[in-house]
C-alpha cells in the first residue's frame, strides 16, 4: 500500500471531572487526511483545505508529530500529507490532536503497523505540544484508541481504555468564539482546596465505574467539575444557560469540551440527544453569537481507514 485515506475524529477532553486525563471520541465530526509514500525522503504537507494552516512540516502539528515518528522509524522513503480540515481550530473538540494523531496513524499503516497506539500517542503528543505549549494526551488517546480513555501517566506514557455504554451519545454546541488553550490554562488556580480535590477524585472514580457498569444514573451523578469549570466557564457566554437547558431536556450532564468554547452533553439514547440539541440551540439562537451543533454516538473505533 502506497497511499491511505483516513477519518481522524474530533474528541472531547477533560469530561468534567477528568481534567487532563479523561477523553472520549466522536463519530459525526472529524478531519479527512491522505498520507502517501514518496521517493523523496522527509515529511511534506502538500495540500490543506478548510482552514489556513502552515505547510511547513515543523510549523504544522501534523508535520511535527510525523517528523518525530519519521526520525524514529528511519524509512528509506518519505511521506506526503494532505489535510482536509473540517474541525475548526480552537473549537475545543481536538482539532490539533486530530491532525497530530492522523498523520502518525496513516504513516503507521503504510509502514506495516510497527507501532502500537500508545507509541503513536507519544509521537502525536509532540505535535499537540506545538498547539498548546504542553505535552498532553487526553484528546490524542481517544482519537487513536476510540471510546473513552484515561491517561494514567504521561511520563512514562500509560493509557487505559474504558468501556463505553452502548446507548451513550454526545451532543456538542460550538459557539463561534475563540478561546486559546494557553489562555484557558493561565486562569486556573495553582492550588485547590482539599475538599474540592476529594470531590473531584471521587467523581472521577465513580464516573469510571459508571462507564464500566453502564450505570447511567451514576454517570449522571459523577459529571461534576469542582476545580476547573468554575474558572473556565466564565470565558463562555451563556454557559450556565446551556447546562440548565440540556439538563431540563434530559441530558445526564454537561461540561466544557477541552478548554472550550464547545460544550458537551452526555445523553442516554439518540432521541434524548436530539432533544438536548434542540434545547441548547434555542439558548444561542437568542444571542448574536453564531454556533454549530453536533449529535454523535461515542465512537468506539477511533481512527478509520476510508475506502476510496
Amino acid at each position: 500500500m502506497n497511499e491511505v485515506k483516513i477519518f481522524s475524529p474530533a474528541t472531547v477532553a477533560n469530561v468534567s471531572c477528568g481534567f487532563d486525563v479523561l477523553g472520549f471520541c466522536l463519530d459525526s465530526v472529524g478531519d479527512d487526511m491522505v498520507i502517501r509514500k514518496t521517493d523523496k525522503k522527509g515529511i511534506f504537507i502538500t495540500k490543506i483545505e478548510g482552514y489556513d494552516l502552515p505547510f511547513e512540516a515543523e510549523k504544522n502539528v501534523a508535520g511535527v508529530s510525523a517528523l518525530a515518528m519519521y526520525e524514529d522509524a528511519k524509512p528509506d522513503f518519505g511521506f506526503e500529507i494532505e489535510i482536509y480540515k473540517k474541525i475548526k481550530p480552537g473549537s475545543g473538540v481536538g482539532s490539533s490532536s486530530a491532525s497530530a494523531a492522523g498523520s502518525v496513524f496513516g504513516m503507521n499503516v503504510l509502514l506495516g503497523y510497527p507501532y502500537n497506539n500508545t507509541q503513536l500517542s507519544y509521537f502525536a503528543m509532540k505535535g499537540e505540544a506545538l498547539a498548546s505549549q504542553s505535552e498532553h494526551a487526553d484528546n490524542i488517546a481517544p482519537a487513536l484508541f476510540g471510546g473513552f480513555t484515561l491517561v494514567k501517566s504521561v511520563s512514562p506514557l500509560e493509557i487505559l481504555e474504558i468501556p463505553t455504554p452502548n446507548n451513550l451519545y454526545a451532543t456538542i454546541i460550538h459557539p463561534q468564539i475563540e478561546i486559546k488553550t494557553s489562555e484557558a490554562r493561565a486562569i486556573l488556580p495553582k492550588e485547590v482546596a482539599l475538599k474540592d480535590a476529594i470531590s473531584q477524585w471521587a467523581n472521577v472514580g465513580s464516573l469510571i465505574h459508571g462507564l464500566y457498569t453502564s450505570n447511567y444514573g451514576l454517570i449522571e451523578r459523577s459529571l461534576h467539575d469542582a476545580i476547573v469549570e468554575p474558572h473556565r466557564s466564565k470565558l463562555i457566554p451563556l454557559y450556565q444557560d446551556v447546562k440548565t437547558a440540556a439538563k431540563a431536556a434530559g441530558a445526564l450532564g454537561s461540561g466544557i469540551s477541552g478548554s472550550g468554547p464547545s460544550i458537551f452533553s452526555l445523553c442516554e439514547g439518540i432521541d434524548t440527544a436530539k432533544k438536548v440539541e434542540q434545547a441548547i440551540r434555542k439558548v444561542y439562537a437568542n444571542s448574536d453569537i453564531a454556533f454549530d451543533t453536533y449529535v454523535s454516538k461515542i465512537n468506539a473505533e477511533g481512527m478509520k481507514i476510508q475506502n476510496n
